[in-house]
């Protein structure tokens, strides 16, 4: 966010000294205005201050999470066989068992016609054996009722007893291959069935690697299913941490791409155990994603807060800049601006017609210690209540030398500041610039007119 910031308030500085310059060119040659400096002479730096106020900030740890869907999945086929039809494409929303990828199944459909042709001659085999099976148990009656009169042997009893047992073995094992063969039908029909990929749950697809064509096996990834409508951050949090966070604390995430977007959620469990070599813990914060804003494989800012810290000048973040001749961070004020300077209201703030600067004042550099930060503020020590800190055109004064420092400043409001701080929409900035380059033409446009009449007058006195 910082070299945007930087950008931002460079290119603003800029135009505003050119804007700031060509309204002083009128205020200061009138009645009660300072006397205007040499021509040719450098100009102050215009800058914008805010008000230093005190307060405290909520103390938190900020971490790197990466987004994962709830239920998220490679589909894998269970089958290997050629790709026939695929049904969806990325982006596609599917419903659990609505059809993923259709296969070639000419195959299994020989093969399952084959293993119910068995089953019938299995079927058809039982149906002897059970009416040779009937037949020696009759057999077997007539034998032992004969032999109950001494009609027969017991010789021949013995003998109709065998084949009774005979056919009843021949019938167990006609009964024992329909059995084979139906399971064989059971795994043909299966088979059959997986020639249709199926979604395992709702959601969206994503990462197709599959065409027509192919031929593919259950090693082949297919596609990619995620449930976007609660979505997972994962972070890790490292063991000097481990005492300032604990499940059920507020987190804020904060997208890269959406700066401006924060949203909240809490954590939701620490593992207990921290991994080797990285001394950290995996923690997770289950997140609501009605929107779809957070996607899975998105890197996000991820901050928890834990207390408050105690009551410290504030500062905006923009305010903070590292000198570059002494390498220390700190900020400009301007000392001499009275506490009630007016300020304008930020609804009345247009950049069209921008508040008017002051006379010039001195500013200094003081470095500071920054005590704790929140979202687009700093707590800070060696600065007072009441100070006015340079928010914008740091840079060009940082590259002024000599002790008697001076810059006219325009007085702004912290809601001012943080509209600029959190402005990141590239288009906005460049119709901001674009608004004010045309104003600073047009101001130069007036000047050099001036100068040309000036001159004309000059000669025609001579």
């Amino acid at each position: 966010m910082m070299p945007l910031l930087r950008l931002c308030g460079t290119a603003v500085f800029a135009v505003v000294l050119l804007v700031g310059c060509g309204s002083d060119s009128k205020s200061t040659s009138g009645a009660g205005g300072a006397p205007p400096r040499a021509q040719g002479g450098p100009q102050p730096t215009a800058v914008e201050v805010v008000q230093a106020r005190v307060g405290s900030l909520p103390l938190q740890e900020r971490m790197s999470g990466i987004v994962r869907a709830d239920n998220q999945v490679t589909v894998f086929s269970e089958i290997s066989a050629p790709v026939e039809r695929v049904a969806v494409r990325n982006g596609d929303r599917v419903k659990r068992g609505d059809a993923l990828v259709y296969l070639r199944d000419q195959q299994f459909q020989d093969q399952l016609r084959q293993a119910e042709a068995q089953l019938q001659i299995n079927e058809a085999d039982a149906g002897r054996t059970q009416a040779a099976l009937n037949e020696a148990n009759a057999s077997y009656k007539r034998v032992q009722e004969l032999v109950s009169k001494g009609l027969q042997s017991q010789q021949q009893l013995e003998m109709a007893e065998s084949n009774r047992a005979s056919a009843q073995a021949a019938h167990e094992q006609a009964q024992a291959r329909i059995a084979q063969a139906e399971a064989t039908v059971q795994e043909r029909r299966e088979a059959l069935r997986r020639t249709i990929v199926r979604a395992p749950f709702g959601g969206l697809v994503g990462q197709r690697g599959v065409e027509p064509g192919m031929r593919i096996d259950p090693s082949t990834p297919l596609f990619m299913i995620g449930d976007f409508e609660t979505v997972r951050v994962e972070v890790s949090v490292i063991d000097n941490m481990m005492g300032n966070i604990e499940p059920g604390q507020t987190a804020m995430i904060i997208m890269e791409n959406r700066p401006d977007t924060v949203i909240a959620a809490q954590v939701s469990r620490i593992s207990p155990f921290l991994e080797a070599g990285s001394f950290s813990a995996a923690a997770e914060i289950d997140v609501p994603n009605p929107g779809g804003v957070l996607r899975p494989g998105m890197f996000v800012a991820v901050d928890v807060a834990y207390g408050e810290s105690e009551q410290a000048t504030l500062v905006p973040e923009s305010a903070l800049f590292e000198h570059p001749t002494s390498g220390k961070m700190g900020v400009y004020i301007a000392p001499s601006l009275a506490q009630e300077t007016p300020v304008r209201e930020p609804d009345e703030y247009e950049s069209d017609n921008p508040p008017p600067l002051t006379e010039p004042t001195p500013v200094s550099f003081i470095p500071v210690d920054i005590l704790a930060r929140g979202r687009g503020v700093a707590g800070v020590s060696g600065i007072s209540l009441g100070d006015w800190v340079v928010t914008i055109g740091q840079d060009m004064l940082a590259i002024r030398t000599g002790s008697d420092l001076v810059a006219r400043a325009r007085p702004v409001t912290w809601p001012r500041v943080a509209l600029l701080q959190d402005m990141q929409d590239q288009d906005l900035l460049i119709e901001f610039m674009e608004k004010q380059q045309r104003m600073a033409d047009s101001i130069a446009s007036e000047r050099d007119r001036e100068a040309s009449s000036s001159s004309s007058s000059s000669s025609t006195a001579q």
